[in-house]
């Protein structure tokens, strides 16, 4: 029988998320004992899972699973917002408990369930340290993430919820010199703890970078150079498709740099842990790509990459698990490099990723609300 390419991803030191939730994954048919998602942690391996406004959408306004609450919530009189918390919260713990053996066995290292904050906060500091807080007393399991946007007006607020024992997920990661500011963020929160004579070892955090969108936005500009011809279209073409993966790859020597010095071993002595590096958006979007591209270039020991379904189940069928993320880091540098050369500005693309992601999670979200809001047909 071969082997299930999933589990071997974890034999090479990855954890497999998944990007996705709803209630039917959730509930145990009739006649079956587990879960579908049980079943998918007993056979896959699967270690976690993160949602975000998109999927909630989605679940919530294509499925019928939640028609019963809906009905039930407004013969209450709740207003939309709390009917999409009050889901969105319920799903997460019942994922949370799935997910909590895992959590149990690997003490801590994974077995967790994101929730983001209103996505509508992604800019005010204030008011995301006090989402945070809510919530992670809402849904009340020690195996949650609460996703904090990594924008500017976010690194404060990383900072202040990792000092308080909040897990954290930094979500919407697109740029390098942004990845240092959070994991600095990270580390002062680890920091702040232990100078207050607090207990380190069960707090958790994850930096998400969003992959295959950096090809979306950057693949258009290489191949226009492409076309033009010239000296320079040699150079656009093998950067081509490539540059999400190059920079996860910079991402992760960025990581092993600041996870392995001197001032956070103080803090590991500690019973601090790293905050793992997680890949996400690694569905793939351009269909002349592998639907496994950004799983099969990445896999390497102490990371997480979180899957749509699709991407899940494509790579169980047909993934090829080798450990390459350490491999071609030169080239993976020249890339980024060849960049610059080519007059493309990376870090203003990621700004400008950063900026669009915000947007993205807000659209979806009040399309949402919105829908919540309508009465249900009878």
């Amino acid at each position: 029988m071969k082997t299930n390419p999933l589990k071997q991803v974890e034999e090479l030191g990855q954890s497999i998320w998944l990007d996705y939730i709803r209630r039917d994954l959730l509930i145990a048919a009739a006649g079956n004992s587990d879960s579908p998602l049980r079943r998918l942690i007993q056979g896959d391996g699967l270690q976690g899972m993160t949602s975000n406004p998109a999927i909630f959408e989605k679940a919530i306004v294509e499925g019928h699973d939640y028609e019963a609450d809906i009905r039930s919530m407004a013969l209450e009189g709740k207003d939309a917002k709390a009917m999409y918390e009050a889901i969105s919260q319920r799903d997460v713990q019942m994922a949370a408990d799935e997910f909590r053996p895992v959590y149990n066995r690997l003490d801590g290292k994974d077995g967790y369930v994101s929730l983001e904050v209103n996505p509508h906060l992604a800019r005010d500091t204030k008011a995301t340290i006090a989402e945070a807080r809510r919530l992670w007393a809402a849904v009340d399991r020690p195996n949650i993430l609460i996703k904090v946007p990594g924008t500017l007006e976010g690194l404060p607020a990383i900072k202040q919820l990792i000092s308080e024992g909040i897990n954290i997920n930094v979500t919407l990661l697109f740029g390098l010199p942004r990845y240092r500011q959070v994991a600095q963020a990270y580390i002062e929160g680890i920091e702040t703890r232990v100078s207050q004579g607090k207990d380190v070892a069960h707090v958790a955090s994850v930096a998400s970078f969003f992959l295959s969108r950096i090809d979306t936005l950057v693949d258009p500009l290489l191949q226009k150079i492409v076309a033009q011809g010239g000296a320079n279209a040699g150079l656009a073409g093998q950067a081509l498709g490539r540059v999400a993966i190059a920079s996860a790859k910079m991402s992760y020597q960025i990581y092993k740099e600041i996870f392995n010095n001197g001032r956070f071993a103080k803090l590991k002595e500690k019973g601090g842990r790293a905050q793992r590096v997680l890949w996400a958006s690694t569905g793939t979007k351009n269909s002349d790509y592998s639907d496994v591209k950004y799983v099969e270039a990445l896999i390497g020991p102490d990371t997480i990459n979180t899957v749509p379904v699709e991407t899940l189940n494509a790579y169980r069928d047909h993934g090829n698990p080798q450990a390459l993320l350490e491999h071609d880091v030169g080239k993976a540098a020249g890339i980024m490099k060849q960049l610059n050369d080519l007059g493309i500005n990376i870090d203003s693309i990621t700004q400008q990723l950063e900026n669009d992601g915000v947007d993205k999670f807000n659209k979806p979200f009040d399309k949402l609300l919105e829908a919540l809001a309508k009465p249900l047909p009878r």
